[in-house]
């Protein structure tokens, strides 16, 4: 099987048991091994006590568009660490993406930035580092 296709089996079987991610109502829009774009619209039940998105929210689809890159070769990969800094705030009907690419690829360690933007401008940045099992998605 060529990368591309592993890259979209893999996130299809990925996405398809990901109900937290459905239940926030993320959208696949490019997927390439080591490479993910996501988007989602902020709903009111996404909102804080200051009317605004909560934090977790641009997280948890940050972190979603990691999980799909880093695991688009083939390999299970988890998350070992994390990190996200919030430079804009979000509101209820906001479309936000967020671009998951890779930086760095070892044997056993992967490094992503992704960045989360709304009409083109960043909103948020994430940076996450992930630990690359031995295990493979699929046998071939």
């Amino acid at each position: 099987m060529d990368k591309q296709t592993l890259a979209e089996k893999v996130v299809d079987t990925m996405f398809t048991n990901d109900y937290f991610s459905q239940w926030l109502g993320i959208e696949r829009v490019k997927v390439e091994p080591g490479h993910c774009i996501l988007k989602m619209k902020i709903r009111k039940e996404m909102l804080n006590g200051f009317s605004i998105a909560h934090g977790g929210i641009a997280y948890s689809l940050a972190d979603s568009a990691l999980a799909l890159a880093s695991n688009s070769h083939g390999r299970k990969s988890l998350s070992v660490e994390t990190s996200i800094s919030h430079t804009v705030t979000l509101h209820e009907g906001d479309e936000i993406f967020a671009e998951a690419k890779e930086i760095n690829l070892t044997n056993k360690i992967g490094i992503y930035y992704v960045d989360i933007t709304k009409e083109g401008n960043k909103v948020a940045l994430f940076k996450g580092t992930v630990y690359r099992t031995s295990k493979e998605w699929f046998a071939e």
